[in-house]
């Protein structure tokens, strides 16, 4: 019969290898958003809210509405954010198999614009 540190050692073992995939999504989320956040200027709450609710921007959920086809997964974050090209929606998606796609959607038409 096991003893309980073995069943205690095993028990510490697989739920190791169970946290492996998520800790490297999170991991790769962060890198993924390093570079957005380092040369671009994202805005607050607030800042989002109020050019929604003047008309300047659409909702998130048309951001996300356009992106339908070309990227599926899990939305992991969204920011708005001032570019050269005006402002836009930067999302990040969480595929099934683990792969951290970033897609940077026209706040004002809702067009895709990138994606990597």
């Amino acid at each position: 019969m096991p003893t309980f540190e073995q069943v205690f050692a095993v028990a510490l073992l697989a739920f190791t290898v169970a946290l492996t995939p998520v800790a490297r999504a999170e991991e790769a989320v962060r890198a993924a958003h390093a570079g957005t956040e380092a040369g671009h200027a994202c805005l607050n709450q607030k800042e989002r809210r109020a050019l929604v609710e003047n008309g300047t921007v659409l909702h998130l959920a048309a951001a996300m509405y356009a992106v339908r086809g070309h990227v599926a997964g899990t939305l992991v974050r969204a920011r708005l954010c001032r570019r050269a090209e005006g402002l836009v929606y930067v999302l990040t998606v969480l595929a099934r198999d683990g792969k951290v796609t970033r897609v940077v959607v026209d706040a004002a038409k809702g067009a895709l614009i990138g994606e990597r």
